[in-house]
């Protein structure tokens, strides 16, 4: 399967990528659904109700060089929405909200010491936390998209911006 480009997102590899990277400490099969966020966050389903979640490509670009990254508490149990970390850069801070709710699985503690990961790889190093999901209804929320939504959102965004 070939990697589909758009300007603001590179949509295919973070299914491809996730489909051969074990992230918790259980082996299983990953990337049974993902989802994108307005606020440019995704999140890969497995088949355990356990949602991986980062942020684009996209949004690690308008960010710029990621300096410091805060993680949550491995077990902390969050809502829908409730903030769950922060990323700092050269030009801007982004505060994290978890698209899901559920219980913290767990995080990246690689980011703590290289948050640099993100800009190299914010679609599958840059893997923020992961957290195991207490409804798992809320990836068909119509507040998230599939990969094509996101692409024509991005790619709005971008027209947008440009006007």
């Amino acid at each position: 399967m070939q990697a589909r480009t758009h300007s603001c997102i590179r949509t295919m590899p973070i299914m491809t990528s996730l489909a051969n990277t074990t992230f918790s400490r259980f082996n299983h099969t990953l990337a049974v659904k993902t989802r994108f966020t307005k606020d440019h966050e995704w999140l890969v389903v497995d088949n355990h109700g356990v949602a991986t979640i980062g942020i684009t490509d996209y949004a690690q670009k308008a960010l710029g060089d990621v300096v410091f990254v805060e993680v949550p508490i491995i077990g902390d149990t969050v809502k829908k929405n409730d903030h769950i970390g922060a990323i700092e850069s050269v030009k801007a801070a982004s505060d994290i909200y978890t698209p899901v709710s559920g219980d913290i699985f767990l995080v990246n503690e690689k980011l703590t010491a290289e948050p640099s990961l993100i800009n190299k790889s914010a679609e599958v190093e840059g893997w923020f936390v992961q957290i195991k999901m207490s409804n798992i209804e809320e990836t068909d929320s119509k507040d998230l998209m599939d990969e094509d939504a996101y692409a024509a959102y991005c790619e709005k965004a971008d027209k947008d911006n440009d006007a």
